[in-house]
């Protein structure tokens, strides 16, 4: 049975999640509200929220746990082409926290292959859009022309970065912002991004899965430590790819 939690009930330990031969492995608990304060204790103890409209808020901590390693950020041969252009090219530019309502709202919007509705609901673009107004949530935008052409959005706390939603209205734009934003966190020497549950798409990025008391482990220490700067641009890309951003 997974608990219901009302306002002022503290999550149960994660080890207390449905495991792998339930209908909904990783599942931990079900609430009504979903304040920021509620996400942010949730984040910091490895839990997240998944659901669609018309169901209540429920929270998951999966087992194993899909991260990606920004040391271990895979650059095929057709994306450092493409970083190449991007940094050598004008046009191209990439913004962070430019506007991150819009960039979860692209999310949204964004049509995805297999996948019927959106789980990013108003409920959700609002309280996350608090969590970045405190300082505590993220955008990464790919900007061509002066349009915004992908991106991606996340939660930071100490140094750690939890990955939430992608999206891409040209080939290869969500791919640019995340390959920026692993850039940016090689030079902070942040050891770890959360990806939550395990896709193709990321694990021929680099992505694996770890079992879940060790990225708990690291969770602990890592959002315990002082944050990491947000400012940074496409000019990071020369560190993927081994040139100058000139």
């Amino acid at each position: 049975m997974v608990p219901w939690l009302a306002s002022d009930d503290p999550f149960p330990p994660v080890e207390r999640a449905l495991g792998a031969s339930s209908g909904a492995p990783g599942l931990l608990a079900a609430s009504a509200d979903l304040l920021p304060s509620r996400l942010v204790d949730a984040y910091g103890r490895g839990i997240f929220p998944w659901y669609s409209d018309g169901q209540p808020v429920l929270w998951w901590s999966p087992d194993p746990r899909m991260v990606l390693v920004p040391a271990e950020f895979k650059v095929s041969h057709s994306l450092k082409k493409t970083l190449k252009r991007v940094v050598r090219e004008p046009a191209w530019e990439v913004r962070v926290d430019d506007d991150f309502p819009a960039v979860m709202r692209a999310c949204a919007q964004t049509p995805r292959e297999g996948q019927r509705g959106t789980w990013i609901t108003a409920d959700i673009v609002d309280a996350y859009t608090s969590l970045h107004r405190a300082g505590k949530a993220h955008s990464v935008e790919t900007w061509r022309d002066g349009v915004r052409v992908g991106g991606l959005y996340g939660v930071s706390f100490g140094r750690m970065f939890f990955g939430e939603s992608m999206f891409a209205h040209e080939t290869d734009a969500s791919k640019i912002a995340l390959a920026a934003l692993v850039a940016h966190l090689r030079r902070h020497e942040i050891e770890m991004i959360d990806c939550q549950q395990n896709t193709s798409h990321l694990a021929s990025l680099g992505g694996r899965e770890i079992p879940r008391r060790a990225f708990v482990a690291h969770l602990r220490r890592a959002v315990a430590e002082p944050p990491f700067p947000w400012r940074f641009d496409k000019s990071v890309l020369a560190d993927l790819i081994g040139t100058s951003a000139r």
